[in-house]
């Protein structure tokens, strides 16, 4: 535990942080970190969110000099929304959505993994049944919040059932690196969606969403090891 009062000047502290994500990284485990306080975890937070931007502007200034894919979303965001609502939609709303997808069930609840069913089911439906944005109102927006309210309600029934749920428990307990890593690399996969589908982008695929992936483990490590809104503070 850092004992500066402004640890975040420090470039000890900020190697501290990629030693502790690494170690989490290479052996994930679902327990919180109860030997920090609240400050330190805020620290912690600000901390590797400078060090997700960092990594994120150099693999993106790297791969513009050899490629550079146009992200669909951020264009068809600021062509529809204005500023303060692209700040809502953008900053908060959207933010909120891909942190339940995505990070609220690594931490098994039944209403936990019922939310991310559903919003999953949500973003899959939008992405690649209707080739839709998951923040536009279009003729298949009531189809694709129907899938995913019909998804929850099915998650729920069965996962809120005494036997199904003790099993799944465990299931989470025994292969807690297994989801987490399936977390990661579906988060920054998916984003493949953000880029046009040519046979260039898939194949680079695992290069593009890097930033992607790097996110995915800072935002997993903070979810478990201080709680859900540490990585939603992160992504917004």
């Amino acid at each position: 535990m850092m004992t500066v009062s402004y640890p975040l000047i420090k470039p000890k502290y900020y190697k501290s942080l990629m030693i502790d994500l690494v170690n989490f990284i290479r052996c994930p485990i679902n327990e919180p970190s109860i030997e920090k306080s609240t400050k330190h975890k805020i620290y912690d937070t600000i901390g590797l969110f400078f060090i997700k931007l960092v990594f994120s502007i150099t693999v993106a200034s790297l791969l513009q000099l050899v490629y550079e894919p146009e992200n669909q979303t951020s264009v068809s965001m600021t062509e529809r929304f204005g500023p303060l609502a692209l700040l809502l939609v953008g900053g908060l709303i959207l933010p909120i959505f891909e942190e339940i997808t995505f990070r609220l069930s690594l931490k098994f609840r039944p209403i936990y993994l019922a939310l991310t069913s559903g919003t999953f089911t949500y973003y899959i439906m939008t992405k690649a049944v209707f080739k839709s944005r998951l923040s536009m109102v279009d003729d298949t927006f009531l189809y694709r919040v129907l899938a995913g309210v019909i998804m929850l309600l099915m998650a729920y029934a069965i996962a809120s059932r005494r036997t199904i749920g003790q099993d799944l428990q465990q299931f989470w307990k025994t292969q807690f690196k297994w989801i987490y890593y399936l977390s990661c690399i579906s988060f920054a996969w998916l984003h493949i969606f953000n880029f046009e589908l040519n046979i260039t982008n898939i194949i680079l695929l695992p290069i593009l969403t890097l930033p992607q992936l790097f996110s995915a483990t800072i935002a997993g490590y903070t979810r478990i090891a201080f709680g859900f809104k540490y990585p939603l503070l992160i992504h917004m």
